[in-house]
């Protein structure tokens, strides 16, 4: 796991000995999300030299025990570059998201719905190959409402959920063409 880490750090920090922009699209996938029973898709268009746009897809299908999570999110980002070379390099990407997830255990149901968005600080890397690496994080905030039904009946809270200020942290992986 050490040499992993050690490996993608290097590839951050000397990327641009072996990165090439003349591509105008990107496929990418985050691995991590898997961890988590997610499935998440970007897929970005470079607008001209130091803009770009992204539109993020994931879809969770988790079941733990007798209980099943599942959901949908999507996330637009405009991405601008900071040294003018689109889709490779430093950039600052404002983004929105929404998010739709429900959990069912038994006869007990619940559903989570929220807006919101933040702002994103990364670095992606195009090489020759066409392989790419994106690594970002940044500060967002979340708006939701969540519904449930128990036994006892349904019960709508808007002031219930996951609201706040949070970090949006990742990496993606894929390639250029």
């Amino acid at each position: 796991m050490k040499k992993v880490l050690l490996l993608i750090i290097l590839c951050f920090i000397i990327g641009d000995v072996w990165s090439q922009t003349e591509e105008q699209n990107v496929f990418k996938v985050n691995p991590l999300s898997a961890l988590f029973g997610t499935g998440s898709l970007f897929y970005e268009h470079k607008i001209d030299d130091q803009h770009s746009w992204q539109l993020g897809f994931a879809y969770m299908g988790l079941r733990i025990d007798n209980t099943h999570f599942s959901g949908l999110a999507i996330t637009p980002e405009y991405r601008i570059y900071v040294k003018k070379r689109a889709l490779s390099g430093f950039y600052v990407a404002p983004f929105l998201r929404y998010q739709d997830y429900s959990v069912k255990s038994g006869s007990d149901k619940g559903t989570y719905t929220s807006f919101g968005g933040g702002v994103l600080l990364g670095r992606q890397l195009i090489y020759r190959s066409g392989f790419v690496l994106d690594m970002f994080a940044g500060p967002s905030y979340n708006s939701g409402r969540t519904k449930y039904t128990s036994g006892s009946g349904t019960t709508d809270d808007p002031a219930y959920g996951i609201d706040g200020f949070g970090l949006r942290v990742g990496m993606a992986i894929g390639f250029g063409f």
